[in-house]
């Protein structure tokens, strides 16, 4: 039987353009996907910042605490990307199980390798329920000395401004084991002073132009008690201590003013504030 090779050819590009043909369906397809996916990441993504947003105003509006408004939308912000990424990621034609299984996994190394990361969202959690700050408080951190104004508190950080407007990040599971000193929480706070004199000095008269300079503080809470007294005998002067009230954010101004003024009073009356002092010999040979 003779070989009909027209025949023979024909079939074989038969079969080369129906593969061809099944190769760019496909990859017409997947190429359709990846678009589709892409345009779910960009407009996800702006859905996603413009329902944070709304949430936002929402909480301002419903007058939620600053703390939990700041920790809510930190988790909802970052929530609404991964849904769209795995909206996304579907889209393309991997499948949700995968996805999930990968996910499960990844999950646990990196639960491992960042457990001081989820010590930190756990602790920003405890922050929230204990309150031991607001934002707008102004706190030390006993263990590192770090202090100032909170600003906000994310998932893993709480930010605060220093006295000198530089930003603090401190994560939240130090935060949340460790001492915290928090400065403006109360309505009013009392200023102690200690000032030292020569024992030559009349203490009651020292005593009365301490009075006289405190009474005359205009921040002065007069509803609370002044206190001026002996405090300790040391070794080259006797410590008055005073301790007077003021309202926590005239705490600073006051301590300061008073000290000045304590310093022109004493000037006036001939008070001496002790201050060491080094006698120098000089031995002639001569």
């Amino acid at each position: 039987m003779a070989l009909d090779l027209d025949s023979v050819r024909k079939s074989i590009l038969s079969v080369v353009y129906e593969y061809l043909g099944r190769t760019g369906v496909l990859f017409m397809e997947f190429l359709g996907n990846c678009v589709i996916a892409l345009l779910i990441l960009i407009i996800g993504l702006k859905l996603s910042n413009y329902v944070v947003k709304l949430c936002k105003r929402v909480f301002e509006r419903s007058k939620m605490d600053l703390m939990i408004q700041t920790f809510l939308l930190s988790c909802m912000r970052i929530g609404l990307k991964i849904l769209v990424v795995f909206i996304a990621v579907q889209q393309v034609g991997v499948q949700a199980s995968s996805i999930i299984a990968v996910i499960g996994s990844a999950g646990l190394a990196v639960g491992l390798s960042l457990q001081g990361s989820l010590s930190n969202i756990a602790g920003g959690v405890i922050l929230l329920v204990v309150k031991p700050f607001q934002v707008g408080d102004y706190i030390l951190e006993e263990s590192s000395g770090k202090e100032g104004t909170v600003q906000s508190i994310g998932i893993m950080y709480t930010k605060l401004s220093s006295m000198d407007n530089k930003a603090i990040l401190i994560p939240n599971g130090n935060l949340s084991n460790a001492s915290i000193t928090n400065v403006t929480n109360q309505d009013k706070r009392r200023v102690d002073l200690l000032v030292g004199i020569e024992y030559s000095e009349d203490i009651k008269k020292v005593k009365e132009i301490l009075s006289e300079v405190i009474e005359s503080e205009p921040v002065l809470l007069k509803e609370d008690p002044v206190k001026v007294y002996v405090s300790d005998f040391r070794e080259s002067c006797i410590d008055i201590g005073i301790r007077y009230w003021v309202r926590t954010e005239d705490y600073w101004e006051s301590r300061w003013r008073v000290l000045e003024k304590i310093k022109y009073a004493f000037d006036e009356a001939g008070v001496t504030i002790p201050f060491n002092q080094i006698d120098v010999n000089v031995i002639s040979h001569q």
